[in-house]
């Protein structure tokens, strides 16, 4: 029996990558009706800040060469990190590249010395980030909506 072996790789973003990377973002965005009119009336929301990039807190996952998705961190005051975006080609979903970038994104919080992830998620993301190893801690309110809160431990050797 023969199988395809895809080649995937994460590594960090690089700045020329920035449009090709809110595309991606948009694209998984819009995915959601009842959020695209709201979406579409503040495409600012699609930026990625140049500073993320460059300072490091962008991984991307690419797939056969061509990007398919990526996350973004942030540092947080308290010592802990946000997961601040998780975007995955639509047509890639289910396919473990998100699993991925979280356990990459947390490897990069973790090598910061933070002690926790968090993110907020919509509620089509709650299962997804509940298999992540997340924990629900409340709800939250968003530019859009209800947004579900949610933590994810960071062990450390």
């Amino acid at each position: 029996m023969s199988g395809t072996i895809r080649q995937e790789v994460i590594r960090l973003a690089r700045p020329e990558e920035k449009a090709a990377l809110e595309g991606i973002q948009r694209r998984a965005s819009l995915v959601w009706e009842e959020y695209r009119a709201d979406l579409l009336a503040n495409p600012e929301v699609f930026d990625i800040p140049s500073a993320q990039i460059a300072d490091g807190r962008v991984l991307v996952v690419e797939r056969e060469g061509g990007l398919a998705g990526f996350s973004a961190v942030e540092w947080r005051d308290d010592g802990d990190a946000d997961l601040d975006g998780l975007f995955v080609e639509p047509p890639l979903w289910r396919q473990q590249l998100g699993t991925r970038l979280v356990e990459a994104a947390s490897a990069l919080a973790r090598d910061k010395g933070c002690r926790a992830l968090h993110v907020v998620g919509n509620p089509y993301a709650e299962g997804f980030y509940l298999r992540c190893g997340f924990q629900r801690t409340g709800l939250v309110e968003t530019r859009f909506g209800t947004g579900i809160a949610m933590i994810r431990a960071l062990m450390h050797a």
